[in-house]
């Protein structure tokens, strides 16, 4: 499996971290506490410290290997469109970087995307994987959100809390403008990843989703029945994977309602998923 030699700082410490040269990016990491490596993926224009609690509280139990991913936060922009494919690649350089076998991997909105092209792209190095807020096809997003993503602009994030933490770290502050359209051509982008890539996923999964998130329940349970899910357990038994629906969940805004504010239900779950015994293969 593997594990990071860390250099002694704890989450609770003034956060220190390191670069990794991978695909041509200077990609940022950060290394906190000790156990089973947690590779923690972010979402659109995010940073490690804005995923919030949940990640000092999972760096408690597991060693937490927090990434910033191409043009985000630490992590200067590179000559490339943003894709989820070629972060997930990023990713798993970094882990064979650090010499890590095997990693659990979380990933929220475009983080979960990238988490499930690491599991489908690079199967050997995603033990479990708990993909949050994520849709493998542009369908699965709610419309409302397709119809809002070309009005973005660089100027709407002004005096926002994104816009305060890329500015804090960014090694090109004045590249937020381009950030904001490779993420606006991510997302308005289609894409459909073909059903039999999520079907031959072989990590167990864990899904979540607000059940007013930007994500389409509907979409939700697709996804969990591409995984295994959805028929009766009591006679054909549980499925390797699991779907959460977190009630009275947005997306990310209003302020106190997105998902990554319910730090205490996702630390109800998320452990147990990943701490429960690897299922029995055929």
């Amino acid at each position: 499996m593997g594990t990071v030699n860390r250099k002694g700082d704890e989450m609770n410490d003034e956060p220190t971290g390191d670069y990794a040269e991978v695909n041509g990016l200077n990609m940022y990491y950060e290394v906190h506490g000790a156990g089973r490596p947690l590779v923690v993926l972010h979402g659109a224009y995010m940073t490690i410290g804005t995923m919030g609690e949940v990640v000092p509280r999972l760096a408690e139990t597991r060693q937490v290997i927090g990434v910033e991913l191409q043009g985000h936060g630490h992590t200067a922009d590179i000559d490339r469109p943003i894709t989820y494919e070629a972060m997930a690649d990023d990713t798993a350089a970094l882990l064979r970087h650090l010499g890590i076998e095997q990693a659990d991997v979380f990933g929220y909105s475009m983080g979960g995307g990238v988490a499930l092209q690491l599991a489908i792209r690079h199967p050997g190095l995603v033990r479990k994987l708990v993909s949050a807020s994520a849709s493998y096809t542009s369908d699965g997003m709610q419309p409302e959100l397709h119809e809002m993503i070309p009005s973005i602009t660089s100027e709407m994030f002004a005096g926002s809390p994104i816009e305060a933490a890329y500015f804090e770290v960014a090694p090109n502050p004045g590249h937020f403008p381009m950030l904001v359209e490779k993420l606006k051509q991510l997302d308005m982008t289609p894409f459909a990843w073909p059903a039999d890539d999520i079907r031959g996923i072989a990590a167990p999964t864990l899904i979540v989703v607000g059940d007013s998130d930007a994500i389409r329940l509907e979409h939700a349970v697709e996804l969990f029945r591409l995984l295994g899910g959805g028929a009766m357990g009591d006679l054909v038994g549980l499925p390797k994977s699991q779907l959460v629906v977190l009630p009275g969940t947005a997306h990310f805004v209003p302020p106190g309602s997105g998902l990554l504010d319910r730090a205490e239900w996702l630390l109800a779950v998320i452990p147990t998923f990943l701490d429960a015994p690897m299922p029995e293969t055929a």
